[in-house]
């Protein structure tokens, strides 16, 4: 930044802060990943975590990633390893002999970045572009090391490994804390914000009275069944909202004021914004369609894939709907159509878990 020009921060929400540490992520795919202990090859996810805190047992991550050659443009592609000594490139296919090893940085003495709009700015391969950068830069010339990724998995597992190896035991000690705030019992403190997991979710049927556990798997799919019929015939009832109708401007713009909702922006940019969030399942965001101009898009994050699913309006006795299977299932708005697939899969293919905010970067 120049002297006296404005400048600012913008912090945001990573979904995908604390994905390596839970027990069903799949962020190292075996081939990246050999273990200095070659007995353990069906190692669980749990306990390579726990060798890569260990700096006594700690695997070895590999893979091919692009390297921009010194002084050039051009990208050429090499196998690289990370080992806590630091990072290494083969300078013969994927050769590990000593000879063929040459060293390329030390993650300790510098910082991991993603890289933005790495093709138009550096002319890199594909958009999964990250960056070296050391603490200090010597002799005068630019430190930066600019590296690209094949795909999202491949840069989410280097990116993984590269936090590990150099904040590894600081993470996993946030991480314990940010689930004892999580199990903390309400009247200790203020009730957190909780995504609850589906292993945590118990079956409850609320047709009565009181709400009652549902022990017996057939009742279970049965109340299911049951709530789902309920929400399709449940199309002017919601809470304090007006009755969706062409009379009601209210209804049909309300999902404005909300903020998952965002306008009227491109796929292309639609994706971008939901990866520099973390592909994580569940983050999701609502856009007008580019193509249908009276339909809305609700785009989803679901293994590490960024997915569209088109929302259209419709009308049946005077009365407007939203729906993303042909009217199976109706809405009376987007708010209402949002605040199911919190709650009930439906037709996606999981629950909307995280709203994508809407940032400048």
């Amino acid at each position: 930044w120049a002297p006296g020009a404005d400048s600012r921060f913008v912090f945001r929400k990573n979904f995908a802060k604390y994905e390596l540490f839970k027990s069903n992520a799949s962020l190292f795919p075996e081939v990246m990943v050999s273990s200095c202990l070659e007995a353990n090859k069906s190692m669980a996810h749990s306990e390579l975590i726990q060798n890569f805190l260990n700096s006594g047992s700690c695997p070895e991550v590999q893979g091919f990633l692009q390297l921009r050659e010194a002084g050039r443009k051009v990208w050429k592609r090499f196998h690289f390893s990370l080992r806590r000594s630091g990072l290494y490139y083969s300078t013969k296919g994927t050769s590990k002999d000593p000879r063929h090893l040459q060293y390329f940085a030390d993650l300790t003495e510098s910082n991991i970045y993603y890289v933005t709009q790495g093709k138009k700015l550096y002319g890199t391969p594909t958009e999964f572009g990250f960056c070296i950068k050391p603490h200090k830069v010597r002799s005068g010339v630019k430190g930066l090391k600019l590296l690209c990724s094949e795909d999202e998995q491949s840069r989410s597992c280097w990116m993984a490994a590269f936090r590990l190896f150099k904040y590894g035991m600081q993470l996993y000690r946030n991480y314990q804390q940010a689930q004892a705030r999580l199990s903390q019992p309400p009247w200790i403190g203020p009730t957190p914000l909780r995504s609850v997991s589906d292993n945590a979710l118990v079956a409850m049927d609320f047709s009565g009275c009181t709400g009652r556990v549902i022990e017996n798997p057939s009742e279970v799919l049965t109340a299911a069944l049951e709530e789902a019929q309920a929400w399709r015939k449940k199309t002017t009832h919601r809470y304090s909202l007006p009755a969706a109708c062409h009379s009601s401007p209210l209804s049909a713009a309300i999902h404005r004021t909300q903020p998952w909702f965002h306008g009227r922006i491109s796929r292309e940019d639609t994706q971008q914004l939901i990866g520099r969030q973390g592909l994580v399942d569940g983050v999701f965001l609502v856009r007008e369609s580019q193509r249908n101009p009276k339909g809305f898009v609700l785009s989803l994050c679901h293994l590490q894939r960024i997915k569209h699913y088109l929302i259209l309006p419709s009308e049946e006795e005077g009365r407007l709907y939203f729906t993303m299977d042909d009217g199976q299932t109706r809405f009376a708005d987007l708010i209402q159509l949002v605040e199911f697939h919190q709650i009930n899969r439906g037709i996606l293919p999981c629950k909307l878990r995280h709203y994508c905010t809407c940032v400048a970067l």
